[in-house]
């Protein structure tokens, strides 16, 4: 409901350069509109293509959105290996590619077995819905924070850093903040999810 019209501002804001209206806009949305209210459940490819749901997921789940011509921080696929790796009991960690079978095959090697990596392929035509929604109206690389009833508990950018920013200090930042919004929005504060049994599908 309110993503059109979020949509509009925001391209009207980065055609002029605005950078930090757009931020903004995507903040207010995120926190007035989007949190708290229930992600639907989209369903994705695994390298395998097997129809995976989002509901698929009995624990909490971190859903990055990526693309092949998006190329994360240096740090940032390190840091989240290291903490998939850290939280694999507790949290469900996921990896989705607008891409096509193979480059989503080709990046996946860059994760550890601790994330499940998905894929679109937008030249199939055949997932419209979940390309409007998640990929145009909020863009990439996107994070969701998803609780274990699928509430939306939060949705962040990545870590933006100079370019010339060492290797150690990039994943320092990266890993301070993911860490973060795992632990404020996926984790109480006993640093455990709610007290239910939980099912995590099989990584890819």
């Amino acid at each position: 409901m309110h993503l059109p019209k979020y949509a509009v501002k925001a391209k009207e804001a980065y055609r002029h350069r605005e950078f930090k209206k757009a931020k903004h806009l995507f903040d207010t949305l995120v926190e007035t509109k989007l949190k708290g209210t229930y992600i639907d459940n989209f369903k994705f490819l695994n390298l395998k293509d097997k129809t995976v749901a989002l509901y698929d997921f009995k624990k909490p789940v971190y859903l990055l959105t990526y693309a092949s011509w998006c190329v994360p921080g240096k740090g940032e696929i390190p840091a989240l290996n290291e903490l998939a790796k850290k939280y694999q009991d507790k949290i469900g960690f996921a990896i989705l590619f607008w891409d096509t079978k193979q480059k989503a095959k080709e990046l996946a090697k860059n994760f550890n077995t601790h994330i499940n990596v998905f894929y679109i392929d937008e030249a199939t035509n055949k997932h419209s819905y979940i390309i409007k929604n998640l990929k145009h109206s909020l863009g990439l690389p996107t994070c969701y924070l998803i609780s274990n009833n699928k509430k939306l508990m939060n949705i962040k950018r990545s870590v933006f850093h100079p370019y010339n920013l060492s290797k150690e200090a990039s994943f320092k930042l990266n890993y301070e903040a993911i860490n973060s919004a795992i632990s404020n929005n996926l984790l109480g504060k006993s640093g455990q999810e709610a007290p239910e049994n939980f099912r995590e599908i099989s990584p890819q």
